[in-house]
């Protein structure tokens, strides 16, 4: 007998953030050999991966278990090499700040993934991963163990990695293979993605009406040629509309390679799998006069944003313009890693209360010149004084009131790893950007409550930020 693939993720898309479970044996050289060992050849790659010449990215062995069977849990290895898409691609002539350029790929610009104009292919969130799967052994318990590289390994398919995570109270389900019981979600969360059924969306789990204001940048992600190579995103509709919900305006970016997208030629490329489009008043406002023009005639309320595909229009997103708040509250924006990976915004344009955490250290300086022919006093020496000055600026932000989709979508914000601050639209022509727009932070609001109209009619919610780098003076 050969090497049996026993047990294998369900599902060849996946949320790397979840056990990645594979299962092997191989009965005969169990039962008749030595030193057995079932080994994984583990190859990741943003290319479509060769397993017959590719270089594998780690070779990792285990030992049958009472049953057997050699079971590898991958998730640890894997999830190294994906990561969040911070940058804006300079992926073929895609999206820039401010405009597109034409300038050759080595000499693009960088900047961030929030402020892009139409498209952006992922960079980091997304990759192809296969595994080769082999055993050793020795043919008695004192020999040499064979060279497992000289012996036919057992493939498994090409799957697809995203930088996603699944719930520890995320329903399984055991489907029953040709040989063994392959473990999934039940049903596969990741379908409601695809750009392959009408009600199906983008990349988020945040509420389809959301919240913006003039000067507010962001995305929205989405899946592209998934789960089959026909189910393609051709198109964003942007339909504006006025006060009473009347259409006003709209204008419609085509997804291609000119405009940041990616096309049928670039299916060995995993990166065209994932995608974003900058669908905030900001990104708008970088490039569509028909947006500009509603903006300055005053006439703009909110807008639809529809993404068209092979399967037809899938549901829509509404963004509502706000305006600054009346009473002079600075409005901040926060955009965070949702569970999926990738971005998600929202505007606090309630009361912020910032307040500056100091740490000093200090030091007692010598009154007089010791070192010298004669002892000078200086007046302005001696004494304690502070070598160095180090503060943290921590901000308190409030919600006005939301909904109970909101609330529950706050979760990830608070649960998120990587948290910034998103400064707004400015009229600056500036291709090289640092430090300007994004602002990373910390959420340092250490509990959740989750508030419904049931029990609290009228919601609203306050998390604590603290900015990420400290604020220094000069060392004496």
């Amino acid at each position: 007998m050969a090497i049996i693939i026993e047990q294998k993720p369900l599902y060849n898309i996946l949320p790397i953030g979840q056990q990645v479970i594979f299962a092997v044996s191989d009965d005969t050289i169990v039962a008749n050999k030595f030193k057995v060992k079932f080994i994984a050849q583990v190859f990741v790659s943003g290319l479509a991966i060769s397993l017959t010449s590719d270089t594998p990215i780690g070779t990792f062995k285990t030992t049958p278990n009472n049953k057997g069977v050699g079971i590898f849990d991958l998730r640890p290895i894997l999830e190294t090499f994906v990561k969040p898409d911070n940058e804006g691609s300079t992926f073929g002539n895609g999206s820039r700040y401010k405009q597109s350029h034409t300038i050759p790929v080595a000499q693009a610009v960088t900047h961030p993934m929030h402020l892009i104009d139409k498209f952006a292919v992922s960079e980091n969130a997304i990759r192809f991963f296969a595994i080769n799967f082999f055993v050793e052994y020795s043919d008695s318990e004192t020999g040499d163990v064979i060279d497992f590289t000289t012996l036919d390994p057992e493939p498994t398919e090409q799957y697809i990695m995203f930088n996603g995570v699944l719930q520890y109270d995320d329903v399984l389900t055991l489907d029953k293979g040709e040989y063994g019981y392959n473990l999934g979600s039940a049903p596969d969360p990741v379908q409601y993605f695809f750009p392959n059924v009408g009600t199906n969306t983008f990349l988020s789990n945040a509420p389809r009406t959301q919240n913006a204001r003039l000067t507010d940048y962001g995305t929205l992600p989405f899946f592209n040629f998934l789960p089959s190579s026909s189910d393609k995103v051709t198109e964003i509709a942007f339909i504006f509309l006025d006060i009473d919900g009347v259409p006003i305006g709209s204008q419609t970016i085509t997804q291609s390679w000119t405009l940041g997208g990616s096309t049928n030629g670039d299916l060995t490329r995993v990166n065209s799998r994932l995608m974003y489009v900058g669908a905030f008043p900001a990104n708008l406002r970088n490039w569509s006069s028909t947006f500009q023009s509603l903006v300055t005639a005053g006439t703009l309320a909110s807008y639809q944003v529809i993404m068209g595909s092979t399967a037809g229009s899938l549901a829509a997103y509404t963004i509502n313009i706000i305006c600054p708040n009346e009473r002079g509250y600075e409005g901040i924006r926060l955009t965070w890693l949702n569970q999926w990976g990738v971005w998600d915004y929202y505007t606090f344009n309630m009361k912020s209360t910032r307040s500056i955490a100091t740490k000093r250290i200090p030091y007692t300086q010598l009154g007089g010149t010791w070192n010298d022919s004669t002892f000078k006093i200086s007046g302005y020496k001696g004494g304690k004084k502070n070598f160095r000055v180090n503060s943290t600026e921590k901000i308190k932000l409030n919600t006005d009131f939301v909904s109970e989709a909101e609330g529950v979508w706050f979760e990830e914000l608070i649960n998120s790893p990587e948290v910034y601050i998103v400064n707004g639209f400015s009229a600056d022509a500036v291709n090289t950007i640092t430090n300007k727009y994004i602002d990373p932070v910390t959420v340092t609001t250490s509990s959740y409550v989750k508030k419904t109209i049931a029990n609290d009619k009228l919601m609203q919610y306050s998390i604590e930020i603290e900015k990420s780098k400290m604020k220094r003076t000069q060392a004496v």
